[in-house]
């Protein structure tokens, strides 16, 4: 590797982590576009739709508190490399899948790979620039996740059409293999050497039961019925598993995740926008691109051009919004971002039968700037809340949040949607149920949206510059 030297490696670390990056990004857009074909292809219904982005968005929630201790502890690189090597290897899972139930279960062991790798790379970006670099480094991680994001409709829309959607699997193989052997080519490992290391599987297991249960009830409540005992045994786990891990992490010595950070008002404020802001996020993504292919009844690689008003801004937005928290700090962008999202709700929410490209336009471009200028400060805000030592776990407890969201928002429109559309068979009336649920989950994303930029403007303070050592909670 004559072309990384000790002045340049740190930029060739951040190509190594953003590379892989941005195969994990481009999953997760690329697969809404498939929907409507795999539905077709394996003759799965819409529940099993949610289960097959809520498998990957549940295990990858649950997976990412714990990644992030595994980071920190076993090394960065490491567990980046595993990560990547098992996400590479149920990509292959995923295309090979002949039904709902195998998709589904590959699904759920590729969110495993992401969540190991996704926090590591935060870690190593954390590690390896100096602080007065860390923000600028920190947009451009996000500008290509974004990307990957932005590109993965129209990539998606592009691989259905002309070959099939087995292929936005196997495209992830190349990828894979090629950021496996960056990776040890170009990171070097760190770890956290700061005092005592230890895991925590009692955290694990009760933060995994508890959100699994809350997950399946939202999913299944239409199907079961919101009364049933099976769905009001999953809310009552849920909300005792939250509580039994509140109380195990207080009183572990070495826990998972440290509660007491939570008493930093920026760093939990900037992880309810989080979770708020990808909430909203998953909905939108998921929802409209069956809304443009089974109502409006675009093309695949229609439905992929159509997102490009939204997921272009929110690639170009990101390292802007790194550079301006950079000098002004995190808290008015995130204001402003999860505003711009919530009025990007409401003229989404006015979509109905006859909405054509152009009267979608408006609404998409301001989702995309709303998610964009609120995802860098974001995570700027969380990082610049603790010490570099604890920024694989800062990363992992910012990635649950946004993942559990992720989920959340999944389950909670798709309960709006199945609520309105159950019982009907195909045709106009079918069309206009689907409709009329649609908009009252963006209305209600709207709500939340803005709730998330009251949360920042309430919450979150100036930080400090990312790298200085944090005052550590009495």
């Amino acid at each position: 590797m004559g072309l990384v030297t000790e002045s340049n490696r740190k930029w060739w670390t951040l190509f190594a982590v953003t590379f892989s990056l941005f195969m994990i990004m481009l999953d997760v857009t690329i697969v809404n576009v498939a929907l409507p074909a795999i539905e077709s292809d394996l003759d799965i219904s819409l529940t099993a739709l949610q289960w097959t982005v809520g498998a990957y968005t549940l295990t990858y929630a649950v997976f990412l508190l714990t990644a992030g201790k595994l980071a920190d502890y076993f090394g960065r690189r490491r567990i980046f490399v595993i990560g990547l090597a098992v996400f590479t290897v149920t990509s292959l899972a995923c295309a090979l899948a002949q039904s709902g139930e195998v998709l589904i279960a590959a699904r759920g062991a590729q969110g495993v790979g992401a969540a190991l790798m996704l926090p590591a790379t935060l870690s190593i970006i954390s590690a390896t620039f100096e602080p007065h670099e860390r923000g600028a480094a920190i947009g451009i991680w996000a500008g290509v996740s974004a990307m990957g994001l932005a590109l993965g409709p129209l990539a998606g829309g592009l691989i259905i059409e002309g070959i099939d959607w087995r292929w936005i699997f196997y495209v992830n193989i190349p990828i894979g293999l090629i950021g496996i052997v960056s990776a040890q080519l170009l990171i070097r490992e760190s770890r956290d050497t700061s005092h005592e290391q230890a895991l925590d599987p009692a955290g694990l297991v009760l933060s995994g039961v508890a959100l699994f249960a809350l997950t399946f009830g939202l999913i299944e409540g239409n199907a079961y019925g919101w009364g049933s005992l099976e769905i009001v045994t999953c809310f009552v786990v849920a909300a005792a598993g939250l509580a039994a891990f509140a109380l195990v992490e207080l009183r572990q010595r070495l826990p998972m995740i440290d509660l007491h950070l939570f008493r930093n008002s920026t760093f939990a404020g900037a992880n309810v926008v989080g979770l708020l802001v990808m909430l909203t996020m998953f909905g939108l993504l998921f929802f409209l691109s069956l809304y443009l292919q089974n109502v409006l009844r675009y093309s695949p690689i229609e439905t992929g051009a159509t997102f490009l008003p939204m997921t272009l801004p929110l690639a170009f937005s990101q390292p802007i919004a790194g550079k301006i928290s950079d000098r002004i700090g995190a808290r008015w962008p995130m204001a402003a971002g999860m505003a711009t999202l919530a009025l990007s709700c409401l003229l989404l929410s006015r979509a109905d039968e006859g909405s054509g490209f152009w009267s979608l336009v408006p609404g998409l471009v301001l989702a995309g700037l709303g998610m964009g200028v609120t995802m860098t400060p974001m995570t700027y805000a969380v990082l610049g809340s603790v010490g570099v030592d604890k920024s694989g776990v800062a990363s992992g407890v910012l990635n649950t949040f946004r993942q559990t969201g992720g989920a959340l928002g999944i389950a909670i429109m798709g309960a709006i949607l199945t609520a309105k559309t159950k019982g009907i068979g195909p045709g106009p009336t079918a069309a206009a149920a689907f409709v009329d649920g649609l908009q009252q989950a963006f209305l209600l994303g709207a709500v939340l949206t803005l709730a998330g930029a009251i949360v920042a403007v309430v919450a979150v303070r100036k930080t400090r510059p990312l790298g200085q050592a944090a005052i550590e909670p009495a």
